[in-house]
C-alpha cells in the first residue's frame, strides 16, 4: 500500500487465517487423527462422531491443502477419459448426445469423490499425456484390439472400460448388454405387428455395436425373419442418415426401423417421409438414443437409452473401490438398459 492511499484511509481487509485440520479438531473437541479419518471417510468411527467433526468443518470453511493430500495418498487424483470410437477425430464425441451426458456425469461423479477428468485423445500412448500422474484412465467403447489398454496396463495404470476387459490384470468394466437390448426392442416392435424389422448401425468394431449385430441376427434367426441391415460408413448424422435411406428406400421395404447408431430422431423421421412412410401406420421407429428431441417430434420417437448417467456412477464406484480400498481383483458391473416406447413405435399411436 502507498503512502498517499494510506493518508487517504484506504486500508485493505485482513486477509483472514486459513483453518487448519486441528482448528477443526479443537473446535469439536476431538482428535486431528479422528478428524481427519471422518474427513476422510477412512477409520472404524460411529455415525454421530463422524458427522460432528464433517459439521464442523463444513461450519468453519475448512478446505483440506490438496497438495498435502496427494502427497499423504500417494496419488494425483486425477482419471483420464478417452473414447476409444472417436480416435480419428478425438474432440468430436462430445457432439454426441449419448457420450456428452457420459462425460458430464463421469466428470461429477468423480469430482463428488475427489477425483478430476481429465480429457485425452484416443489412440496409443502419446507424448503430449503419456507422462501425466493419472491415477486410471476410462476408455469408452474402446475398438477391438485397441492399443490404448495394452500401453496403459503395461504402464500399470488401471483401465476402465467395457467387457472386452474382462479377466485382463489391472482392467475392470461397466457395461450393457446389447444383444439383449436388441432384442427387447424387436420384440416390442414384433408385439406391434412388425415382421420385416431393418437394422441401421456404424461399421464400427465397437463391443457394443458387435452385440447389437449379433442380437439382431439371433433374433431374426429365431423367428425365421430375413435380416435388413444397413451399415453407416461412419458415426455422425449425415452417414447415419444415409443409411437410414438406403434400408428404407429399397425394393424390399421394411415394416420398422430399429436404428442403433445415433442420429438425431427428428432427421430419422424425415428420412422415412421422404421415401413416403407415414410413421408408425406405415413404418414403427425406435432410435438407440439419449437426445432430448425424441420427445418432441411427431410422432414422439421411441427410444432405447444405454443410460449414461447409471453407467458413470457404477464405473465411478468400482474405480474408487479399486483405488482406495484396495481392491485388485478385475470385475465388472453390467447396468441395464431402458426401452421409453413412445408413439412411433405403436401401431395406430395406442398402447
Amino acid at each position: 500500500m502507498t503512502q498517499a492511499s494510506r493518508r487517504r484511509g484506504h486500508v485493505s481487509p485482513p486477509t483472514p487465517p486459513r483453518v487448519r485440520l486441528v482448528d477443526v479438531a479443537r473446535e469439536a473437541g476431538l482428535s486431528k487423527t479422528t478428524v481427519s479419518a471422518a474427513l476422510n471417510g477412512t477409520g472404524r468411527l460411529s455415525p454421530a462422531v463422524r458427522e460432528k467433526a464433517r459439521e464442523t468443518a463444513r461450519r468453519m470453511d475448512y478446505r483440506p491443502n490438496a497438495t498435502a493430500r496427494q502427497l499423504r495418498a500417494g496419488r494425483a487424483r486425477l482419471i483420464g477419459y478417452v473414447v476409444g470410437e472417436f480416435a480419428g477425430a478425438p474432440w468430436t464425441f462430445l457432439e454426441s448426445p449419448y457420450f456428452a451426458q457420459l462425460t458430464s456425469a463421469t466428470a461429477q461423479a468423480a469430482l463428488s469423490r475427489g477425483y478430476a477428468l481429465v480429457l485425452l485423445p484416443a489412440g496409443s500412448l502419446q507424448d503430449e499425456w503419456a507422462d501425466l500422474p493419472l491415477d486410471a484412465v476410462i476408455v469408452a467403447d474402446p475398438v477391438a484390439d485397441d492399443r490404448i489398454v495394452g500401453d496403459l496396463l503395461a504402464a500399470r495404470i488401471p483401465v476402465f472400460s467395457d467387457r472386452s476387459v474382462e479377466g485382463r490384470p489391472g482392467a475392470y468394466w461397466v457395461d450393457v448388454d446389447a444383444g439383449e437390448a436388441v432384442r427387447e426392442a424387436l420384440d416390442h416392435l414384433a408385439g406391434q405387428g412388425a415382421r420385416r424389422p431393418a437394422l441401421v448401425l456404424p461399421e464400427s468394431a465397437t463391443r457394443f455395436h458387435a452385440g447389437a449385430l449379433a442380437g439382431y441376427r439371433d433374433w431374426c434367426t429365431a423367428l425365421g425373419l430375413p435380416e435388413r441391415v444397413a451399415l453407416a460408413a461412419e458415426v455422425g448424422n449425415g452417414p447415419v442418415i444415409r443409411a437410414v435411406e438406403e434400408v428404407v428406400g429399397g425394393a424390399d421395404r421394411p415394416d420398422a426401423l430399429l436404428v442403433v447408431a445415433e442420429a438425431s430422431p427428428p432427421l430419422v423421421l424425415e428420412a422415412a417421409r421422404r421415401h413416403g412412410y407415414r410413421v408408425p401406420d406405415d413404418l414403427l421407429v425406435v432410435c438407440v438414443s439419449e437426445d432430448a428431441t425424441a420427445t418432441h417430434t411427431e410422432p414422439p420417437v421411441t427410444t432405447l437409452s444405454l443410460r449414461p448417467a447409471e453407467v458413470a456412477e457404477a464405473g465411478i464406484e468400482l474405480l474408487v473401490a479399486a483405488l482406495e480400498l484396495g481392491r485388485e481383483e478385475p470385475s465388472g458391473v453390467l447396468v441395464p438398459t431402458r426401452l421409453d416406447i413412445r408413439e412411433s413405435s405403436l401401431r395406430g399411436g395406442g398402447n
